[in-house]
C-alpha cells in the first residue's frame, strides 16, 4: 500500500457522538486534501458504522484499517449499548484486559462484525488491539487474523501497541505493520521498535502523534487519557510549546521525521484542521538539528518509566 503520510484516526467521531453530516464532510475534505488511510476499531462505539455509511461511494479512494479486540460484550443495539461502549474506554484500561477479549471465536465475530459495520467486503488491514506479549506467543489470536487473510476478508495483518508486546509483534516476524505511539511525548518507540520494524520492512503508523496537544492546557485536563502526556509536557517544557500553532507543526513534523515511520493517525472532529495538518505534513521533515534537538530534550529529562502510551 502507499500510504499517504496523514491518516485519519475515527476514533473521535464514535467516542464523541460525531453527526454523520459531519463524517461525511471529514471524509470528504481528508480525501480531498491527499489522505488515504483511515483508521478504526471495533471498540470506538459507533465509529465503524459512520464510516461505513459515509464510504459507501468513496470505498476504493482510501485504505480502510481497523482493530479487533478490546470490546466488551455489549447488549442489543439503542442507548444503553451507547453507555457500555463510552464507559469501556476508561473502565477498561482501569481493570485491564480479560482473557474473554482474546478469545479466537470472539476475534473472528469481531472481524465479521467490523467487516458488516464499514459495509465493505474486505479490509486492507486489520490489527490486534493492544494485547499482552504472553497472549501474542500463545499464538492463538495471530492465526485468527491469518485465517481472515487467507480468505480474503484482509489484505494485510498488523499489531497495535507499545513496550514489550510491540517489540516482540516485531520480532516474531508475522505481522506486516505496527501501530505505535510516536511523539514529542512518547518517544521510546523511536530506539525499542522502529529501527527493528525498519529492517524487516513492515509498515508503521504513529498513533497519538500530536500527542493530544496537551500544551494548550494551563492545568490538568479533565480527560484523564491525556494526563500522563501532560505530566510529561510539563517537565519537557519544550520552547515550542508557548506558540499553539507553532507547537502543532513541530510536533506533527516530528512525528513524521521519526525513522520508520510512514504514515500519522491524526484524530479530530474539525474539518477545518484537515488543511492545516495537510499545510504542516507538505512543509517536509524537520530541520535535523531541531529534530536532534527535540530528541536531546527527551533523553535529558525522560524517566525509565516514560514508557510507551496505548
Amino acid at each position: 500500500m502507499r500510504v499517504s503520510v496523514l491518516g485519519w484516526g475515527a476514533a473521535e467521531i464514535g467516542y464523541e457522538n460525531v453527526p454523520g453530516q459531519t463524517v461525511d464532510s471529514l471524509l470528504s475534505l481528508a480525501l480531498d486534501q491527499g489522505l488515504n488511510v483511515v483508521d478504526t476499531a471495533a471498540c470506538y462505539m459507533d465509529s465503524e458504522e459512520k464510516l461505513g455509511r459515509a464510504l459507501r461511494e468513496k470505498r476504493q479512494r482510501c485504505f480502510l484499517f481497523t482493530k479487533c479486540g478490546q470490546e466488551p460484550p455489549i447488549p442489543p443495539a439503542g442507548l444503553l449499548t451507547r453507555a457500555c461502549r463510552k464507559l469501556w474506554r476508561p473502565i477498561g484500561r482501569a481493570l485491564g484486559q480479560t482473557l474473554a477479549d482474546w478469545d479466537p471465536r470472539l476475534l473472528e465475530r469481531s472481524i465479521h462484525r467490523s467487516l458488516r459495520r464499514l459495509q465493505t467486503d474486505w479490509i486492507d488491514l486489520i490489527q490486534l488491539h493492544s494485547c499482552s506479549e504472553e497472549t501474542l506467543r500463545r499464538g492463538a489470536v495471530i492465526e485468527v487474523l491469518e485465517r481472515a487473510r487467507q480468505a480474503g476478508k484482509v489484505r494485510f495483518i498488523g499489531y497495535s501497541g507499545d513496550g514489550a508486546p510491540a517489540l516482540y509483534a516485531v520480532q516474531c516476524g508475522h505481522f506486516d505493520s505496527l501501530q505505535t505511539s510516536v511523539n514529542v511525548a512518547d518517544q521510546q518507540a523511536i530506539e525499542l521498535t522502529l529501527p527493528l520494524a525498519a529492517e524487516r520492512g513492515m509498515g508503521v503508523i504513529a498513533k497519538r502523534p500530536v500527542a493530544n496537544a496537551v500544551w494548550k492546557y494551563s492545568s490538568k485536563p479533565e480527560n484523564s487519557y491525556h494526563h500522563v502526556y501532560w505530566e510529561r509536557a510539563r517537565e519537557l517544557r519544550y520552547d515550542f510549546f508557548e506558540d499553539q500553532a507553532r507547537a502543532v507543526e513541530t510536533a506533527l513534523r516530528f512525528t513524521l521525521s521519526a525513522p520508520g515511520v510512514h504514515t500519522a493517525i491524526v484524530g479530530t472532529t474539525r474539518p477545518e484542521h484537515w488543511r492545516k495538518n495537510a499545510q504542516y505534513a507538505a512543509a517536509g521533515p524537520l530541520d535535523p538539528l531541531q529534530f536532534d534537538s527535540i530528541r536531546n530534550r527527551w533523553k535529558q529529562v525522560a524517566r525509565a518509566d516514560w514508557a510507551g502510551q496505548q
